[in-house]
């Protein structure tokens, strides 16, 4: 077998495999847990997946760079500030490689009111490990009220249907 046709069957192999690995994370039953995680956020406040314990989580990979994740921000910000005080949280994980500072301004210019960190593979990249939101962002992980993973959705949330995952999760 020719180098190149062993490159390919590995390459399709790959791709295969991770697409039914995204196709079983995008279909959640909920009795997947969430991977404990201990981030901080922009502002050095420490935050873990039990601090959410109770509540709906919206988990969003983004970044500055990303126009899909910028559509999507205002939605996000939005409805938190609708729905915060019922149970909706929303944990922004930047993967910006820009640094911490080019964020914070990202933030502040979106007006962004619901936390954020910064996390890549350079700086700690566990919470990339443990979720593997995969290569496209933004992808938000929805968790419900017990800590459990219950939608992967891979491409900007609008705020309609975040509303919709929240009320079902947060009914439950």
């Amino acid at each position: 077998m020719s180098r190149i046709i062993q490159v390919g069957a590995l390459t399709l192999a790959l791709l295969l495999s991770g697409a039914i690995g995204l196709s079983c994370a995008g279909e959640q039953d909920g009795s997947s847990y969430a991977p404990d995680f201990r981030v901080t956020d922009l502002a050095g406040k420490t935050i873990s997946l039990s601090d959410y314990r109770g509540k709906v989580l919206f988990l969003n990979f983004w970044a500055t760079w990303c126009p899909p994740c910028r559509a999507e921000i205002p939605d996000f910000v939005e409805a938190y500030a609708e729905q915060k005080a019922n149970g909706l949280e929303i944990l922004g994980i930047s993967v910006d490689t820009a640094g911490k500072s080019a964020v914070a301004a990202f933030v502040e210019k979106y007006k962004i009111n619901y936390p954020v960190v910064l996390e890549t593979k350079e700086n700690t990249g566990k919470i990339i490990d443990d979720y593997q939101p995969g290569q496209f962002i933004p992808t938000t992980f929805i968790i419900d009220k017990a800590g459990r993973i219950r939608h992967k959705q891979v491409g900007a949330v609008d705020k309609e249907t975040l509303l919709k995952h929240f009320r079902q999760l947060a009914a439950e």
